[in-house]
């Protein structure tokens, strides 16, 4: 999914892998090339933490630096929590159940490590780190040695115009068009083979670009 300068985006390429791999990462970018597109152009490619992906750009995108998605980021988080040292009692003195107090460390937590990319600056991402960590690490080692990893790859974007920021920050559009899709294949349960589920993520695309690129004269009309 590309992300053009006045900040829309487009679906410019898909197709089945088996896994997610350096040759599998390398074959789909290489199809994009031989389809037109300039890798001298590509300045930033946003992903997961998928594994390969690193390889195949310095392959074939020399120019292209890698965005780690933040949300990714951050869910991760919840796979390491160790929940010590939690309360037993809210601010107000009120005895505090156990699943209560997780989730609200889960919360605090979560916002905390949100928090940092929303900076204005690299810097000052820097500092919100370096506090965050502070913060949580005692009571919450494991999640933050794991979220300290790669987690300068997550602060790629602010090498852009502000203007930028949001869009480059997370895969949240790609996201929510796999849930889309996800919704629609759930629908039919299973497919008969590979150009039937091709065929439904074009017609999927297809719709996905109709909601966002409608004519005034067709939004007044209901159509």
């Amino acid at each position: 999914m590309a992300v053009w300068p006045d900040g829309n985006h487009e679906l410019l390429h898909y197709e089945i892998a088996q896994q997610e791999s350096t040759d599998t990462w390398q074959q789909l970018i290489e199809h994009l090339i031989a389809r037109g597109l300039d890798p001298e152009a590509v300045q930033i490619v946003v992903s997961d933490g998928t594994k390969g992906l690193l390889a195949a750009l310095a392959k074939t995108l020399p120019q292209a630096q890698q965005q780690r998605c933040i949300t990714h980021k951050v869910r991760g988080l919840e796979d390491y929590l160790e929940d010590r040292q939690l309360p037993t009692s809210d601010e107000q003195g009120r005895p505090l159940d156990r699943p209560t107090a997780k989730r609200q460390r889960k919360s605090a937590l979560f916002n905390d490590a949100y928090d940092i990319d929303e900076a204005p600056t690299y810097e000052a991402a820097q500092a919100r780190r370096q506090a965050f960590v502070e913060k949580w690490q005692d009571l919450e080692p494991k999640a933050i040695r794991n979220f300290q990893r790669g987690l300068e790859r997550t602060l790629t974007f602010y090498q852009l115009d502000d203007t930028w920021h949001r869009s480059m920050r997370t895969t949240n559009a790609l996201e929510r068009f796999f849930r889309e899709f996800r919704a629609k294949a759930d629908e039919i349960g299973a497919f008969p083979n590979e150009q039937s589920c091709l065929t439904l993520f074009f017609l999927v695309k297809q719709l996905e670009h109709a909601k966002h690129n409608r004519s005034p004269l067709a939004n007044k009309s209901g159509h």
